[in-house]
């Protein structure tokens, strides 16, 4: 995570978003899916490879070699299998020939050395392939984080945590696994067809027609069974998504479930799936395991007519019986890289897909390009001026009109309005989490566009609503963004925020791992966390956003307090719902519906009667 992510406060960088979306298995069981524009997608990925066009070289040609070696050992076995039969036949018509024991010997040892030729080929170009994919990974993965830093917040506005996840794990996965495999699959398998091809019509050009023959018969037994599984398999996926959400929900909403007596009617919802799912999916496993026993019956009833056929022409001498032995070897051969290829153009049009959705990602439009003269500011004051800002999320539908306001250094200004006034987004527009539209923001006199965004992100610290912890010691987390702090400083900040007092309660102190989900803490002592680290990093500008919503009243007095100490002397912003915590702000600016509708303090504005004095009388009529 970048510096700026850190200083921006978690909650605010890529990926803050919760979403389940396409993550988990959204690239890898792509299986059928087909990229929109195949050949540009493998030009783009063929660029990556470039770099290592040596290595490439270095597999194809071993690859050959490889494959070129083992193809020529069953021809040679077949040469002694004839050698030893011929032997047979002398003695047992009492010739008195004796077999060449040391012609079979010759062809053993050339056997052998061919065999281990051909698996040190393949070992040294799976060796070398497997370096090329992860290179060509390591370098996605890379392009694809760099690129999330670069990318606008509004992108990830529009797309789910786990979309946008799934690029760097399930796609970069499967275009690992295919330049790593397929690639040297296909070669191998190409030139296997190839080569026994050429074998088998060296040996017979009859056989060969004969063993041809059963290659439509396989392919149409193949078609039909794939295309009477295929729709079990899409109702298996189907109910198996269905109740795999079901359990997440109702694991998920266990405490729900439970209270409102939920239990019975998850459980009938559960097994009126599960039945389905059992049969879709014992269908589509009975269809397609039904297709390995025809095709080995296919297969030996081509076995046999070959037999036969070799038989006879062994007869007629025009044959050796050697060459009917290699000839089936090669039978064996020949289809095997066959639904090798036909597996491989199914992979191919899935990593396609991926690397599609991979490119697309790296070709996003990015953030405004950062200044080349960036400003330095050497006494620093706060002050912070909004001049006729307009924004909006989408363009030709603004939220935010015309906003002006002005905030002196060191200035505590509270902004209160209704939901989706704008609020957070006036904070967003203020630390370049979006650019605006229109107008003009200025702090100390300086336009926010003449700071890069790390410095820029630099000078503020953000307590937000929801709070984000992560897995590591309290220590750690205190220390967040704040790297090169002493355990000493961090002890203070804990004190400065009153969480110093729970944390000695606690396990191990502020040694104590925080869980993943931070479950093992209360939600009030981790907002105090939140408040401490953001002491520990000493910001100019503080932005405190709806801070005390989620706690009771106890523990918001404790957060104020540590609030109170965090604000001394600096410029801050504080984003509220409930207006007793704004009441000693200096200046409350009101907004509704992207303006600003009355500004003032906590007694002009009561004194006005407007809008605020309404909500402040709706929120305390008891009083």
């Amino acid at each position: 995570m970048s510096a700026e992510q850190r200083r921006a406060g978690p909650g605010m960088g890529p990926g803050s978003k919760r979403g389940s979306g396409h993550g988990g298995f959204g690239g890898a069981m792509g299986g059928g899916e087909k990229a929109q524009d195949f050949k540009k997608t493998i030009f783009t990925l063929a660029n990556y490879l470039k770099p290592y066009k040596t290595s490439i070289f270095i597999v194809i040609f071993f690859a050959l070699f490889s494959t070129i070696f083992s193809i020529v050992g069953p021809k040679l076995l077949g040469k002694a299998t004839t050698k030893l039969a011929e032997g047979l036949f002398a003695w047992y018509a009492h010739t008195g020939l004796l077999t060449d024991f040391r012609y079979i010997g010759r062809i053993i040892i050339i056997l052998i050395i061919l065999y281990i030729i051909s698996s040190v080929c393949s070992y040294i170009q799976g060796y070398i392939m497997a370096g090329v994919s992860m290179n060509v990974s390591y370098k996605l993965r890379k392009n694809i984080s760099e690129k999330m830093n670069r990318i606008p917040l509004n992108y990830y506005d529009t797309r789910t945590h786990g979309e946008v996840l799934s690029r760097i794990t399930n796609d970069v996965d499967l275009i690992n696994q295919t330049l790593s495999q397929s690639m040297t699959q296909i070669i191998t398998s190409v030139t296997t067809i190839v080569g026994v091809l050429v074998m088998m019509l060296s040996i017979s050009w009859q056989m060969t027609i004969t063993a041809l023959l059963v290659i439509p018969l396989s392919l149409g037994i193949v078609s039909v069974v794939i295309k009477k599984s295929q729709g079990f398999f899409k109702d298996q996926q189907k109910y198996l998504g269905e109740i795999n959400g079901h359990v997440e929900e109702m694991y998920g909403g266990h405490n729900i479930v439970q209270a409102f007596n939920g239990e019975q009617e998850s459980i009938e919802i559960f097994e009126k799936v599960n039945d389905k799912l059992y049969h879709s999916a014992w269908k589509s496993q009975f269809v397609s395991s039904i297709m390995m026993p025809v095709m080995a019956f296919v297969g030996n009833l081509g076995y046999v007519v070959v037999s036969i056929l070799g038989g006879y022409l062994a007869a007629k001498r025009l044959v050796g019986i050697g060459d009917i032995q290699a000839f089936i070897q090669y039978m064996r051969s020949f289809t095997q890289p066959l639904g090798q290829l036909a597996a491989i153009s199914n992979t191919l049009q899935s990593t396609a897909a991926a690397a599609e959705r991979v490119f697309a990602f790296l070709d996003e439009a990015e953030e405004i390009p950062e200044t080349q003269t960036p400003v330095q500011v050497q006494d620093f004051r706060g002050s912070v001026v909004f001049e006729n800002v307009s924004f909006g999320y989408i363009k030709d539908k603004t939220i935010i009109h015309n906003f002006s306001a002005t905030i002196r250094a060191g200035q505590r200004v509270a902004i209160v309005g209704p939901t989706g006034a704008g609020k957070t987004t006036i904070m967003k527009l203020l630390m370049r989490f979006y650019d605006i539209d229109k107008g003009k923001i200025t702090i100390d006199g300086h336009n926010i566009y003449d700071f890069t965004r790390n410095d820029l992100r630099a000078m503020f610290g953000m307590v937000l609503q929801d709070t984000w912890l992560y897995n590591a010691s309290i220590k750690d987390n205190i220390r967040y963004g704040t790297p090169g702090a002493t355990d000493k400083q961090v002890i203070e900040a804990a004190k400065a925020a009153h969480c110093d007092e729970f944390i000695r309660a606690l396990p191990n102190g502020s040694n104590m791992i925080l869980n993943e989900e931070a479950s093992n803490i209360s939600q009030g002592q981790k907002q105090l966390l939140t408040i401490a680290r953001v002491i520990l990093a000493d910001p100019k500008i503080l932005i405190l956003d709806e801070a005390t919503s989620s706690v009771d009243t106890r523990t918001e007095i404790l957060i104020q307090k540590a609030m109170d100490n965090l604000m001394k002397n600096r410029t801050s912003f504080v984003i509220a719902h409930r207006l007793s915590t704004v009441r000693d702000s200096e200046l409350i600016l009101v907004i509704k519906d992207g303006d600003i509708i009355e500004q003032g303090n906590h007694g002009q504005l009561l004194a006005r009667n407007g809008f605020y004095a309404e909500l402040y009388t709706s929120q305390f009529a008891e009083d």
